[in-house]
């Protein structure tokens, strides 16, 4: 009675182990292999990369003023921006603001303003000061409006904006720009993803050799993302994976030991 007791508490146990083990396998492989979350993902990195741009001479910037924290927009009809571009009134979102050399660029209302060597989110912030004489609740957008594409890399150097200052770079210039391809970086496997994240066009491209180098597009266009695969330690990322499953193993070991004690008494 007794030893059937226990085999039916052993094989109780047994089965919790064998349906969480394969549970945590599914729930891991489902989340992996989801293509919307790879797109967010790489849109949080864009968007990331964009607000930390530094805002340089020759760049051109996009200002949009709002009141009430973002409530309504001023300007609508483009009434401020006569004299921003050559030719009277424009569409609001092809207006566009240059940082001349000295680093100042001339806004309506305010004048010159020093913009660089400011991130975007620092501009909002300092515009929004600014047009807060004028305006209650100033609250203020700023973009770039230059041809640009984006690097995704590993740490250190992560996700950066690469401002297209002239009409033929190749990729080996971006890279460069960049600031070359990281010690844990996979020169081998690079890609260049063009076009819309749901339905995107992506090279494959091999920097590790010549021959790979000979072979390859390295035309880019703005809006690129240049995603450099980082060097992956699998051990590392193995045993990571699989320490929850390790743990609960441990804990129906030590529960079983203690229950077949018990019966035992």
């Amino acid at each position: 009675m007794i030893d059937s007791s226990k085999n039916k508490i052993i094989g109780f146990v047994l089965l919790t182990i064998i349906v969480s083990v394969v549970g945590c396998r599914n729930h891991s492989r489902m989340f992996s292999t989801e293509k919307s979350m790879m797109v967010d993902s790489i849109q949080k990195q864009i968007i990331h990369a964009e607000k930390n741009y530094v805002i340089r001479k020759n760049d051109y910037l996009n200002v949009k003023i709002y009141t009430n924290q973002g409530e309504r927009l001023i300007d609508p009809n483009s009434e401020l921006a006569k004299g921003a571009s050559s030719g009277g009134l424009v569409k609001e979102e092809n207006i566009k603001y240059l940082v001349r050399t000295d680093g100042n660029a001339n806004l309506p209302m305010l004048g010159d303003v020093h913009l660089e060597g400011f991130t975007l989110i620092q501009a909002d912030s300092l515009l929004a000061i600014k047009y807060g004489k004028f305006y209650e609740g100033a609250f203020v957008i700023t973009t770039m409006l230059n041809k640009r594409v984006f690097v995704l890399g590993p740490f250190p150097l992560g996700a950066k904006v690469i401002p297209l200052q002239n009409e033929n770079i190749n990729l080996i210039e971006v890279i460069t720009l960049y600031g070359g391809i990281p010690d844990n970086g996979k020169a081998y496997n690079i890609r260049v993803i063009r076009g819309d994240l749901k339905n995107p066009n992506v090279n494959i491209i091999d920097l590790s050799t010549i021959d790979g180098m000979k072979k390859a597009n390295l035309d880019v266009q703005p809006n690129d993302i240049i995603y450099i695969e980082p060097v992956r330690k699998l051990f590392l990322e193995s045993f990571r994976d699989i320490s929850p499953i390790i743990s609960l193993l441990l804990s129906s070991i030590s529960i079983l030991i203690l229950i077949t004690r018990t019966v035992k008494l």
